[in-house]
């Protein structure tokens, strides 16, 4: 049931493609699944069953330039022509408002990878009375300086070439830095994981891998710098239960540290629920990693203590 394809109508016009799988025992609560960059929603179809099989409706959806969504400001690699970061936080609502309805009264957790994380995050300091929980694997919210150099870079981009074309210095100093960083590696792409049929998998599936514009750049980092901010953290309730995973050895957070980094920072900001796995070995996609059965075994325990207190 999850492989296929269902469409519902956001109110920014975008046509979301996502996949749902119900709860397989007496359901407990909802997940929402938001995908990283250059992939989509239908590589969580493992995950989804194992979380299923845990008592959650699982809803994963494309996002705006990716995967089978479609807009008409949204062709592969673009969130919007303008405003992307809201958009793309409005499509989120528009997908949990549908899941809810569908299912009333049930806790709601917010999953995101990577990119998704960094739209989990944000979506929940946008709407911090529509979700329950928020758990984020792999995301960086601490680029630092390198991140703010990135951002005067895509502006020149615009400048110069506009911000409907790929980014020619974005994916050498991201994808190609990361891809390097492996010892010995077989592919560009195994900074993603320890495995080679997942890398393969990446690599052969027509809807991965494609040239993000420089306006979906710029709206990623958007994203990175806006929801640490205290004005947005401000909007959520300290109470709330925070789930963060990285790996030890992803390229794409400082081999987990920005994943510290942001737990640290949530703490010092007052939330008291803040839960961290980092699993030493592992690279980037967590999901798709050697190891990733004790990883999605330990969410699962930390989705029941999440349901069972709501």
């Amino acid at each position: 049931m999850f492989a296929d394809t269902q469409r519902l109508n956001s109110p920014t016009g975008a046509t979301l493609a996502y996949h749902h799988l119900p709860a397989a025992t007496d359901a407990c609560g909802i997940l929402l699944i938001s995908h990283g960059l250059a992939e989509h929603s239908r590589r969580y179809e493992a995950f989804a069953g194992a979380m299923a099989a845990q008592g959650l409706h699982v809803y994963a959806h494309d996002h705006r330039g990716h995967g089978e969504t479609t807009a008409p400001d949204a062709p592969i690699g673009r969130f919007a022509r303008r405003n992307g970061g809201a958009q793309v936080i409005a499509d989120a609502l528009a997908m949990r408002e549908f899941a809810a309805s569908t299912h009333p009264g049930l806790p709601i957790i917010l999953f995101g990878h990577s990119m998704g994380g960094l739209i989990s995050l944000n979506t929940a300091v946008t709407h911090p009375d529509k979700f329950d929980a928020v758990t984020v694997w792999n995301s960086n919210f601490n680029p630092g300086l390198a991140g703010r150099a990135a951002q005067l870079i895509l502006k020149a981009e615009r400048m110069f070439k506009g911000s409907d074309v790929p980014s020619g210095p974005l994916p050498k100093l991201t994808f190609g830095t990361w891809g390097r960083s492996v010892p010995n590696r077989r592919t560009d792409f195994d900074w993603l994981s320890r495995i080679p049929e997942q890398v393969d998998k990446y690599i052969a599936d027509p809807l991965c891998g494609f040239d993000a514009s420089v306006s979906l750049w710029l709206d990623l980092f958007e994203l990175t710098f806006r929801a640490p901010q205290k004005a947005h953290l401000d909007r959520l309730r300290r109470d709330m239960p925070i789930h963060l995973v990285g790996g030890g050895k992803d390229p794409a957070t400082e081999n987990g540290k920005a994943i510290s980094w942001l737990a640290n920072h949530l703490k010092r900001a007052g939330f008291s629920r803040i839960t961290i796995e980092i699993y030493p070995d592992m690279r980037h996609e967590t999901l798709n990693e050697i190891g990733a059965d004790e990883a999605i075994s330990r969410f699962a325990d930390w989705c029941k203590r999440v349901t069972a207190n709501n």
